[in-house]
């Protein structure tokens, strides 16, 4: 026969190979060479991508046994459902079978899981659209999706997938989810804890059986990642409180035959408390044990303690690095005695060779000019390498702003024991920004604004913004540039023009209107990492116009109607804060004062204090204090502080609930709100991020709030018989709020209830603004 079938499929390719392992090799092997390769079945795949996984060329001179080695290279790589290998003559003959390919793959049922998410995750392991089909990628798909739905609490989900044949050899796949009931958990239960009751123990669980926040917490929904992380933090209270020797024997999870209630059960070996009997320092320090002990907030005769272990081993080796050692090793060695329960501790400190710096070096600033980043840096080339100054030079360089991640390595120089670089990698945002928008607010109507700000201008660092905002109280045209290295020691110089409109009747409620001009010079003077001190020298130029009221009137009577004053400015600023926008921990305060120097047409001073503090009280929950003092006074020519100089209150930049600038005294003619030059405003409130996932828990935030504050005029500015100051006058509210970066803008809502309205009181309960924040 000149056409011989060798074999068909690879389980015959086993079974011939068994056989002629049975024959004898004269009586078998019939080699010939191969003198052309031909394939046939190909439709879809090119004829190229089978010879290349072909371990035989032409030429070659090949037994007949060989041939279930070609199956199988040709079987492994996916591509086919069956494989014949034929001879003809000389020629070897490869009839193959290819596998159908995915025409398309619909995913219904799913709601926990997005279907982007699940189709990018088939892609990853290779079920897409226009790729080879293989039924078992697509059964592990199965039981992978339904561990997914497993760690989140569905147990009863069912995953089915249908493939539908189509023409031209391909498939359709339609996969199914019936997610079915999140499980709950019913309960959790300790067995072996003595020295500490079960509900103790159960308020270190995260997770827990439901409560009435639990929509909100998801405590109920049982995750393995979860309870590890309880588990865990019981281990750690126990360690932290001396039990050396506690152990967890055993963690069951059971589930209810409905697949609805899960149950848990955690067995604990507690062990008995063990005090510290020594404390001892060991290996090679490098620096005085006078420095290093202090660090170590261990105390003889005390329970031992994992945390404060860990932390005083931490503090030494910040320590080190920060005198040099930048590969220093801190471990610490527990000497256990069982019989007397106690433990020695040893530090054990190897701070290897002191570094310098042999280089710093300057990545991805493609515009930004490196001295712009050198001046930032505090870690030096050729001085002693310290952690600390890494890390604040690293925070220097991302509160420029310029760039959207900054990270510092430092690699040890090849072939130097005591040398390492540091390798300073930024990631630029764009250079400039031209922004224009639409905004709403109740207290000013409707805002326009559009601006233009060159942050970094031509990558000096300086700073170049034009801006103009109109609503229907206000109209402001305003120019600015600063340099903040007018100096090498980062004295910074800046100019600021700017022309204001300003409609006091729309703005809040009393009759008149100003337009001021202004030029003005400022320097400011770093004084930490971390807080600020500036000096500011202004011309401004105001006009008054009076409406009807009669406070204006008196005021144009006593004072004229246009004045050229010359401004002192003197402020400090301290900005601790994590991040500028839904800050989490950290404190912004900011001292300001104001001065009409002598020989101005009007001459009077300001000073206010404005402070923000959070507090984190658990990883989502914020607690937030603010506070804000003003007081302003006349001297001189000038008896009393000009009105429309005044503090303002009420509205949701202060006290909520309250109409915006309502507070405080009222022009008697009219009844018209005047505000005062005394101010004191504050907040309370616990904010948390919106019970969503995705990016809405980063974008939005909700809180709850308690408001304070009122105005005063602490004399009689306007000779109209005001009471002067009464802090029973202070105004109260509570209640809740909403801000989100929407893509458009922030987006503020407010909902407050006053809490000690009185008659005249301008109350507003819901309040919005849209394109600015609270």
């Amino acid at each position: 026969m000149n056409t011989q079938l060798l074999c068909h499929g690879a389980w015959r390719a086993l079974l011939l190979g068994t056989l002629m392992l049975s024959v004898p090799t004269a009586a078998r092997a019939e080699v010939f060479q191969v003198s052309d390769i031909r394939v046939e079945g190909l439709r879809r795949i090119a004829p190229g991508t089978v010879f290349n996984y072909l371990p035989i060329q032409v030429g070659d001179t090949v037994a007949d046994e060989a041939t279930g080695g070609l199956i199988r290279a040709l079987y492994q790589t996916g591509f086919f459902d069956d494989v014949q290998i034929k001879r003809d003559g000389s020629v070897l003959v490869i009839a193959v079978r290819e596998r159908p390919a995915i025409a398309e793959i619909k995913i219904s049922g799913n709601r926990d899981i997005e279907t982007k998410a699940l189709e990018s995750a088939l892609a990853d392991i290779g079920l897409k659209e226009g790729r080879v089909f293989n039924r078992s990628v697509l059964d592990r798909i199965e039981q992978e999706l339904e561990q997914q739905y497993f760690a989140r609490g569905k147990y009863g989900v069912l995953v089915q997938s249908v493939v539908s044949p189509l023409e031209r050899n391909r498939v359709a796949i339609n996969i199914e989810v019936i997610e079915g009931l999140t499980a709950r958990i019913k309960q959790i239960n300790l067995i072996g804890n003595q020295d500490f009751t079960t509900d103790e123990l159960r308020e270190l669980f995260e997770l827990g059986p439901t409560q009435w926040n639990s929509f909100y917490s998801k405590n109920d929904q049982y995750s393995k990642q979860k309870l590890a992380g309880d588990l865990e933090t019981l281990r750690s209270f126990y360690l932290d409180r001396g039990y050396i020797k506690f152990d967890i024997k055993s963690t069951q999870v059971s589930i209810s035959p409905d697949k609805k209630d899960i149950y848990v059960t955690v067995t604990i070996d507690e062990g008995e408390p063990f005090k510290i009997s020594d404390i001892k320092l060991a290996g090679a320090p490098s620096v005085p044990a006078e420095q290093i002990f202090p660090l170590i907030h261990l105390k003889r005769g005390e329970l031992f303690s994992r945390k404060l272990t860990t932390e005083s081993a931490e503090r030494i080796s910040n320590l080190l690095g920060d005198e040099g050692y930048a590969f220093a090793n801190v471990n610490t060695i527990p000497e256990i005695n069982e019989d007397k329960h106690e433990v020695a501790v040893t530090f054990f400190v190897d701070a290897g060779k002191r570094v310098y710096v042999r280089r710093v070096e300057m990545n991805g600033n493609t515009r930004t000019r490196d001295e712009v980043l050198r001046r930032e840096m505090r870690q030096l080339e050729t001085a002693w390498f310290s952690s600390d100054l890494v890390r604040k030079s690293r925070e220097r360089l991302q509160r420029l702003g310029y760039f959207e991640d900054v990270t510092i390595e430092t690699p040890a120089v090849p072939g130097s024991a005591d040398q390492v670089d540091v390798d300073v990698t930024v990631k630029e945002k764009p250079a400039g920004n031209l922004a224009a928008g639409i905004g709403f607010s109740q207290s000013d109507g409707i805002l326009f604004n559009a601006s233009i700000t060159q942050n970094n201008f031509l990558g000096s660092g300086k700073r170049v913004a034009a801006a103009f905002n109109n609503s229907s109280s206000t109209t402001l045209y305003q120019f600015g540039y600063t340099n903040p290295y007018y100096t090498v020691d980062g004295i910074s110089r800046g100019f600021n023009l700017s022309y204001r409109e300003t409609d006091y009747d729309e703005l809040v409620g009393a009759d008149y209107s100003t337009n001021v001009g202004l030029a003005s010079m400022n320097f400011g003077l770093p004084m930490t990492d971390t807080s600020r001190a500036g000096l500011g020298l202004s011309y401004q130029y105001t006009e008054f116009t009076a409406g009807e009221s009669d406070i204006s009137k008196r005021f144009i009577e006593n004072n004229g109607t246009t004045f050229d004053d010359f401004l002192l400015t003197a402020n400090y600023t301290s900005d601790t804060r994590d991040k500028a926008l839904f800050p989490t921990r950290g404190a912004l305060r900011t001292i300001q004062a104001e001065l009409a120097l002598p020989g101005s047409d009007l001459e009077y001073y300001k000073l206010s204090y404005n402070e923000q503090l959070y507090i984190p009280l658990t990883s989502r929950f914020i607690f937030s204090l603010s506070a804000n003092l003003g007081y302003g006074d006349g001297y001189g020519d000038t008896q009393n502080l000009p009105f429309f100089e005044n503090f303002y209150a009420g509205g949701p930049h202060s006290v909520r609930g309250w109409r915006a600038n309502s507070l405080g005294p009222r022009d008697v003619s009219n009844d018209d709100p005047i505000g005062g030059n005394l101010k004191l405003a504050g907040s309370i409130e616990l904010f948390a991020p919106a019970p969503v996932g995705g990016e809405f828990e980063k974008t939005l935030r909700l809180g709850a709030f308690f408001d304070f504050g009122s105005v005063w005029s602490s004399d009689d500015v306007t000779g109209l018989d005001l009471d002067g100051v009464d802090f029973a006058d202070l105004r109260y509210s509570t209640g809740l709020s909403l801000t989100w970066l929407s893509p458009v803008g922030a987006l503020s809502l407010s909902f407050a209830v006053p809490l000690n309205e009185e008659e005249g009181d301008d109350t507003q309960v819901f309040q919005f603004g849209f394109g600015q924040t609270f």
